[in-house]
């Protein structure tokens, strides 16, 4: 590997570090003359003394390195699109950019709190690093002359909207805003609800799109994701890669800067379990895939109730285990249904390696321990007589389904179980949300 900045993208990838070890010096100046209040007016100031040099010098270094970030951004999705490090790379690195940016300014305005001080220390470090990684690999990988035909707009806004799985994102934060009405037992304020969806819709659709990275070979012999982006090839691998990690890395500056730390780390841990504990290893290792990776997508009430109340409580803890328990059913049922998709695919599902019937039959298990659970919140006194009334409706209907999955052979029950234990899961959280309200 031969090292070398004279491609226009190395160029750029190194003036864009100058640019940002300025603008670290000129705050470096600002701290060190106290220099914070000598340029009152915005953007710009008639500076006095050194602290108002200091700060009109960090201003203009700053307003540099965003358009030089946002220009490095545009020249990679133009020029890069196909390489899985360089493009990856520079979203991140913008994505870091910007957080340094969002944290440092909401420290100023919040008198500096240290855990603020702690989070901006350790981005500033995150994103020096991912500039100098960036440009060594840009002095190695870049070429000049790379051209893509042009892009269809809507076609790719599709395409990203369909990498998010926005009904699976729709369904979490269901299960989301629930956490929070039940944690408070009233509705959350609006900037708190607004900022706690936003960020979980971000994580969510983020984690999504990296599994759809990770899968995108796999998901080419399966009837059900082979129209995906990357499957299909209308998308580079590269594009979905970055897309998944800039929404990861906004939807945890959301969190920690709006909401607060509890619940960005919470859903930090939901990414993080969903991408490498079920994506990465264990769906393609172990029967039990679904079983265990189930608490992914179990944790979005806890980010809610953490949200809402700055804490974790016992009834959080059962929301998980009801989200906890439901998932291997459902997808079971779905792997009913799929399963030579599944066996192309070479994923060790249920059904692919110890059968149908025995499938069928830790369905109906599983929806048992499920209903049980769902129990546990009006026996605590949790809850009151609605979401009673309401589990046991929705519940009875439940195993009924999975009842008939278990005596029935034949896909079509597996589906009617598959398509209403999802409208399950939605109704029983809107009745945890009216019971708490009411």
């Amino acid at each position: 590997m031969k090292f070398s900045l004279s491609t226009s993208f190395a160029k750029l990838a190194l003036f864009t570090l100058l640019a940002v070890f300025l603008l670290a010096l000129g705050g470096r100046l600002v701290t060190l003359n106290g220099g914070y209040a000598a340029c009152a007016s915005w953007p710009f100031c008639l500076p006095v003394g050194a602290s108002g040099w200091a700060q009109l010098f960090h201003r203009v270094s700053a307003g540099l390195s965003a358009i030089l970030v946002l220009t490095l951004l545009f020249q990679a999705w133009r020029t890069q699109r196909d390489h899985r490090l360089l493009l990856p790379l520079t979203t991140v690195t913008v994505a870091l950019f910007f957080a340094e940016a969002f944290v440092g300014g909401i420290q100023v305005t919040r008198g500096f709190p240290v855990d603020l001080m702690v989070m901006h220390a350790l981005t500033a470090f995150a994103l020096w690093a991912a500039l100098v990684g960036l440009v060594l690999a840009a002095g190695i990988y870049a070429k000049d002359s790379v051209e893509f035909p042009p892009l269809n707009v809507r076609e790719r806004l599709q395409d990203f909207l369909i990498l998010t799985k926005p009904i699976i994102v729709l369904l979490l934060l269901v299960t989301t805003f629930a956490g929070m009405v039940t944690g408070v037992r009233a509705w959350p304020s609006l900037s708190l609800a607004f900022w706690t969806m936003l960020g979980g819709a971000f994580a969510a659709g983020g984690s999504g799109a990296i599994n759809q990275y990770i899968d995108r070979d796999l998901d080419k012999n399966m009837q059900r994701t082979a129209k995906r982006p990357m499957a299909a090839g209308r998308m580079t691998p590269a594009e979905g890669l970055s897309f998944g990690l800039a929404l990861c890395i906004a939807s945890f500056y959301i969190m920690a800067g709006f909401v607060n730390l509890l619940a960005a780390f919470l859903s930090l841990a939901g990414i993080i379990y969903y991408v490498f504990l079920y994506s990465v290893w264990l769906k393609k290792l172990t029967v039990q895939n679904i079983v265990i990776g189930g608490g992914a997508g179990a944790i979005p009430p806890l980010v809610g109730w953490a949200a809402a109340t700055g804490r974790l409580d016992i009834p959080a803890l059962i929301l998980f285990m009801v989200v906890f328990m439901w998932t291997p059913p459902h997808f079971w049922a779905l792997a009913i249904v799929r399963r030579k998709d599944y066996e192309r695919a070479g994923v060790p599902m249920l059904p692919v390696i110890r059968g149908e019937a025995e499938t069928r039959k830790q369905v109906l298990i599983y929806t048992i321990e499920l209903v049980a659970v769902t129990f546990l919140m009006p026996i605590l006194k949790y809850t009151g007589m609605f979401y009673l009334v309401s589990a046991t409706v929705l519940g009875g209907l439940l195993l009924y389904f999975a009842w008939r999955v278990f005596t029935t052979e034949g896909n079509k029950t597996a589906w009617m179980m598959y398509r209403y234990s999802s409208m399950y899961l939605m109704f029983l959280f809107f009745a945890l949300m009216i019971d708490a309200l009411i």
